[in-house]
């Protein structure tokens, strides 16, 4: 097994027993970025001078016992929409093609104060806007597991950085869905945390009320011990929330006796593909044999979550979107007459097509004739879903259903109809509609040779609860690598 084989807790307790150093660990992760890179296209972003320089700073660290915790002087890989102190942050956009941060996001400062190397920036789709990481100003990023099909996104870059053992682990965003379903798309672990749990400061916003930092990585420890370091108050965040439960791995305990776990039926109908159905059955059993209660019930409101959040999402990324003008940072259009043509040909010609589009549907829904009727009527929904959800959560500790109605679809299937590619995350929005927490695990594998991710929901600040299941689950079986590791 390689280096980059290990997961990021395994290698951790190598590097403290000294089997391993902190330079070994960070180059072995930058041959394999150099040597899969051409294939996959996962960053935007590759800082081996950076990397290699903090792992030995890292290293001092450690050998003075000044770092201890559970990830000291393991390397990862950054979403590129998380500002880094003079690293290139583009947001995979033309229009962010030369900005450089002049300060960090707090989620990826406490990485570091963790003892984390940043390998470099991962690849998205633009803004986060889309579900393919198609829509990248700098290429499209590809499934490792087959390199004809999406991996998933917006987070695509970052799982499938993590698939493709290019770093051990990698922070994303999940909107609406973006870290969920890029994991079941890459056959890694994902986490979308309780809204608030993780600072949002330096995060380049898509949809303020929807937006949440999370990890990717190879399983559900990894997962807990990376949410554990990166969660925290910050008052530079207004959202951001005090709490004093964030212990997550005291709940990798492999013991799910009398857990009360919903199946919503409605997750399952029309849309769903027969394998991710057998699959997401299968895993239930699994839970139901080591002492978990099983039921499935009526979620209600599923059919309106995705109108909901696209209206909503559109609406806070038509104004979130309003300050890239080319005046302060970021791309400037060459030739123009005056400011108002500068901001016209700047924007134009620095986003992309599903950009534009959100921008223009954010707009409408927030128009004098129309917010009333689009806006005010999701943000009601909303508030529908989030009590269907409470009301589940009196019964259940957990619900179980897919990450997603399908496995990966090949490239250029999703852009060629946008409303089919909005439909793919009708399992997933719901959770950020609600400000809930997700896990995304793998469950099985289709007859494509595909990856097949089931889905768990909590209540809020119970990411304890979903965290237990997955990691009981998760105890059944091995993580399984994709080919492209095995070269």
């Amino acid at each position: 097994m390689s280096l980059t084989s290990l997961t990021a807790v395994e290698l951790a307790k190598k590097i403290k027993a000294k089997e391993v150093t902190v330079p070994e660990a960070t180059k072995a992760a930058l041959d394999a970025i150099e040597k899969r890179e051409e294939k996959i296209n996962s960053f935007v972003t590759v800082d081996r001078e950076g990397a290699l320089k903090r792992a030995e700073e890292v290293q001092k660290l450690i050998n003075d016992k000044t770092l201890t915790g559970a990830l000291a002087g393991v390397p990862v890989a950054i979403k590129d929409n998380m500002c880094t102190n003079g690293m290139l942050t583009t947001c995979s956009s033309k229009i962010l093609n030369n900005f450089v941060p002049t300060y960090t996001a707090q989620a990826v400062e406490n990485l570091e104060a963790a003892g984390a190397v940043i390998l470099g920036k991962t690849n998205m789709d633009e803004f986060a806007m889309g579900s393919t990481t198609e829509t990248s100003a700098f290429g499209v990023t590809r499934n490792p597991w087959n390199t004809e099909h999406v991996p998933g996104g917006s987070s695509g870059g970052s799982c499938a950085a993590v698939a493709a053992e290019e770093c051990y682990y990698a922070l994303g965003s999940d909107t609406g869905g973006s870290i969920r379903q890029p994991s079941a798309f890459c056959g890694v672990t994902g986490i979308k945390p309780t809204y608030g749990t993780v600072s949002r400061y330096g995060l380049i916003a898509y949809g303020s009320s929807l937006d949440q930092i999370g990890p990717v990585a190879k399983d559900v420890t990894d997962c807990a011990a990376i949410l554990e370091v990166i969660s925290s108050y910050d008052k530079k965040d207004s959202t951001s929330l005090k709490r004093d439960d964030t212990d997550f791995t005291s709940a990798l305990v492999d013991d799910v006796k009398g857990m009360r776990i919903g199946i919503p039926r409605d997750y399952f109908g029309d849309g769903l593909d027969g394998e991710v159905k057998e699959a997401v059955f299968a895993a239930a059993k699994v839970l139901e044999e080591k002492g978990a209660v099983l039921e499935e019930f009526d979620l209600s409101l599923v059919e309106y979550a995705i109108p909901a959040y696209y209206v909503i999402a559109s609406a806070e990324a038509s104004s979130n979107l309003a300050r890239f003008d080319g005046v302060k940072y970021g791309y400037r259009t060459g030739a123009c007459e005056g400011l108002h043509d500068m901001y016209k040909k700047t924007r134009s010609e620095g986003f992309g097509a599903e950009v534009k589009r959100r921008i223009m549907l954010g707009s409408f829904v927030l128009s004098s004739g129309y917010y009333d009727a689009y806006y005010l009527k999701a943000l009601r929904t909303k508030a529908l879903i989030k009590q269907a959800f409470g009301k589940a959560f009196e019964k259940y500790d957990v619900i179980l259903g897919p990450a997603a109605p399908t496995t990966a679809p090949r490239l250029g299937e999703s852009l060629l109809d946008p409303i089919k590619m909005y439909l793919g995350d009708i399992y997933t929005i719901s959770v950020n509609l609600a400000g809930l927490p997700g896990i995304s695990l793998p469950c099985g594998i289709d007859g494509k040779g595909l990856p097949i991710g089931m889905q768990l929901i909590g209540d809020c600040f119970k990411e304890k609860n979903i965290i237990r299941a997955a990691y009981a689950f998760e105890c059944t079986r091995e993580y399984r690598h994709c080919s492209m590791t095995e070269e």
